[in-house]
């Protein structure tokens, strides 16, 4: 078990106290999901076993990976037969079928169960949009999740600052994991013997706060000469947005990001949807921050909860792994175009992940009616 540290901080006195909170490692099953059928000639894909294989080669090579998997971000564009992009999705959706079409399958799921919900944010529920400083949520969207969050735990796991997903999300009563889980903060509740108001923060990367800060001091100057580039601070990881960026640039983008990061062995270097993110080399991400929640909340090693756990990005596929071999819960990506994935189902647009959101409230409200109706008779 790893043990991580975590502050129980009173509202009202500002005192902190530090704690240790244990997280177990999930067990692996010994089988693995079966895989849809290999994509058509021309289909742009990376698997992250390449890419690390790839990452292991000299630096020109090691910088060609990178700008390689970068591409791979973009969207997808198949150069094959029309009939063989639509047998390849057939097989895809056949092995990640749609939320929306297998709804029932997934409530039977939680018969006995508590859902527990964790989203992602960018791409989940707001659009990927060029600016970041933009990606807002729509009011139908925010009033959707505050339903959802009455009648399941909620969750907003995201690689953004926590206070920067909370500017956009406003909502109090979820729990918010900034920086990929590195930043945990839930809401306020009554403590059982004080009855002050506490809040639980788990910060398992507060000693590299000051080379992050340092690292975006000098990415910030080592990027102004690339068009588009922009780096974001997000508190415990930077994120190096190119999606306004050439592709002809992109080279020299991952250059200059590499270089920096050679005087800093502790922060390594991965990648999203046009984004390059640096983070603490700590073993901590989305899928450890899911584990950390569900002990917070008191479902650790319970089997009468589901988490579900809803993303689109390549961060997002720590959780899912999460979820599939602990054999309890699923993971929904979100994309329109087929991908590798360790999901259960998949979702094409924030669109659909709110009539997902919105259908799971419906029928937990018809449910709890139903049992009031019940227990009245």
């Amino acid at each position: 078990m790893t043990k991580q540290n975590v502050v129980m901080a009173d509202a009202k006195s500002g005192i902190n106290m530090a704690i240790a909170v244990a997280v177990s490692s999930s067990s692996l099953f010994a089988a693995t999901p079966e895989k849809p059928a290999a994509a058509p000639a021309g289909y742009v894909s990376i698997s992250r076993k390449k890419l690390l294989k790839n990452l292991e080669i000299g630096g020109g090579a090691r910088i060609n990976a990178w700008v390689e998997s970068m591409r791979a971000s973009s969207p997808t564009h198949i150069k094959s037969t029309p009939s063989l992009a639509d047998d390849y999705l057939n097989s895809w959706m056949l092995h990640h079928p749609s939320a929306l079409d297998m709804f029932e399958q997934i409530t039977n799921a939680s018969k006995g169960k508590k859902i527990v919900m964790f989203l992602d944010y960018d791409g989940t529920l707001s659009p990927i949009v060029d600016d970041p400083d933009r990606a807002f949520m729509s009011d139908a969207m925010r009033a959707t999740v505050r339903k959802l969050a009455r009648y399941f735990p909620t969750a907003i796991v995201s690689g953004r600052c926590r206070d920067k997903v909370y500017s956009f999300v406003r909502l109090a009563e979820l729990y918010y994991a900034g920086s990929h889980g590195m930043d945990i903060k839930g809401p306020s509740k009554k403590g059982s013997k004080c009855k002050k108001s506490q809040t639980i923060l788990c910060q398992p990367a507060s000693e590299f706060l000051p080379m992050i800060d340092e690292v975006y001091q000098t990415l910030q100057e080592r990027t102004k000469s690339t068009p588009g580039a922009k780096v974001e601070n997000n508190k415990f990881c930077l994120s190096v947005h190119y999606r306004c960026v050439d592709e002809t640039k992109w080279n020299s983008l991952a250059q200059q990001v590499k270089s920096v990061l050679k005087e800093y062995p502790k922060l390594r270097l991965t990648q999203g949807r046009k984004v390059l993110e640096i983070r603490p080399t700590i073993k901590w991400d989305k899928g450890k921050a899911l584990e950390f929640l569900l002990e917070s909340l008191g479902f650790a090693n319970c089997n009468d909860v589901l988490p579900v756990y809803i993303g689109d990005d390549r961060t997002d596929e720590d959780a899912f792994k999460i979820l599939r071999d602990r054999g309890q819960g699923f993971g929904i990506l979100v994309s329109k175009a087929p991908k590798d994935t360790s999901a259960s189902y998949s979702l094409q647009e924030p669109a659909e992940v709110m009539d997902f959101l919105q259908r799971l409230v419906d029928w937990k409200k018809k449910r709890v009616s139903l049992q009031r109706r019940s227990r009245m008779a």
